[in-house]
């Protein structure tokens, strides 16, 4: 899979997740809902806010929301008024002030008032980390800061967002090279020893030394040393102060979660396992199709039994879930008693 894929992939993934930002505590939260191919917002209530009337809304970041009408995307506010009119072929979400588009085959980085504050030629552009944007030129990923000044040349066989202050990156080929971590001025601050590596979150980041197969996840520091020895078989990242991981091989193997000493707090006995968010994780029980996500608190106890097919984080106390199959299922909201706060059709 290319990177250009991978991202194409998350775009899409994101459709499914709902929304919510706090903008401000006099503006509502508002979250993305669909109903017979058309878009539109409700709020905490599960009240159309704004009508269905796009083929397409995505979630609210930084107060704009990316919508398309025939067949060209643009940017609302959370009044519902059109900030940025559709006009681009492709357009992200907001993220440091700057949001990622594409008109006419060139990539953009426009500001919340629709202007162009920096004109790209590279292949692919991605959101703004840190002050830092990766770019791609043919299948190799540099940097620029957010003058539009390339900081990094494009060098690197697979490169990552910036996250407190280092970025992840492959050296040597790509499918057998190892990866380490990179500072601003491309240095190498830690050593490329890893077979995987993630982004730096709390000061800690989960990395795997061994095969996919066989090999095993632990947490480094930012210094490159052993925080949790690796010795799971999958290990996400932190949030909320513990971090899924599993035992055992992909088909048959559980799920817990684990402190930052590495201590088990919820013992491995699901099927798969989300982070937490406003405290409360959504879990897999059952295999496959046969499986449905449920949530439960840090205690790991099941506080929300009913069985979903798609789960998403909570976020202002409201999450996005399916019900049904994830193509002709109906897509609900939910709070965090379970109570529905808004039901699509079927």
């Amino acid at each position: 899979m290319t990177m250009s894929t991978f991202k194409k992939n998350i775009t899409i993934a994101l459709l499914l997740l709902g929304s919510s930002l706090t903008i401000c505590q006099a503006q509502e939260h508002l979250y993305p809902f669909e109903e017979k191919g058309k878009y539109g917002y409700i709020d905490q209530n599960g009240k159309v806010v704004i009508n269905g009337k796009y083929s397409f809304a995505d979630q609210f970041y930084e107060g704009m929301a990316v919508i398309k009408e025939n067949g060209k995307k643009g940017y609302i506010d959370q009044s519902g008024k059109v900030v940025v009119a559709p006009q681009f072929d492709e357009a992200y979400k907001f993220k440091e002030g700057f949001a990622v588009v594409k008109k006419e085959g060139k990539w953009k980085y426009i500001d919340k008032t629709g202007k162009i504050v920096i004109e790209s030629n590279a292949d692919y552009t991605y959101n703004f980390y840190d002050g830092t944007a990766r770019f791609q030129k043919g299948l190799k990923f540099g940097y620029i800061d957010k003058t539009g000044k390339e900081i990094l040349p494009p060098t690197f066989e697979a490169a990552y967002d910036f996250s407190e202050g280092l970025a992840r990156v492959k050296t040597g080929n790509f499918k057998t090279g190892k990866w380490g971590y990179i500072d601003r001025s491309g240095k190498m601050v830690i050593p490329a020893n890893y077979d995987d590596a993630f982004e730096f979150k709390d000061g800690m980041a989960n990395v795997r030394v061994g095969n996919e197969a066989r090999g095993k996840y632990g947490f480094i520091d930012k210094a490159g040393k052993w925080v949790i020895e690796a010795q799971f078989d999958k290990a996400n990242q932190f949030s909320e102060g513990l971090a899924s991981i599993r035992v055992g091989d992909f088909k048959t193997g559980k799920w817990g979660y684990i402190d930052k000493t590495g201590k088990i707090i919820i013992n491995p006995k699901f099927d798969q396992a989300m982070p937490f968010s406003e405290g409360l994780a959504s879990v897999k029980v059952g295999q496959g199709r046969e499986g449905f996500w449920k949530y439960i608190d840090k205690n790991g106890k099941v506080v929300i039994d009913k069985d979903f097919s798609f789960p998403s984080d909570f976020k202002n106390d409201r999450a996005f879930v399916k019900i049904g199959t994830l193509k002709s299922g109906m897509s609900a909201y939910i709070d965090k008693k379970g109570t529905f706060i808004w039901q699509g059709s079927k």
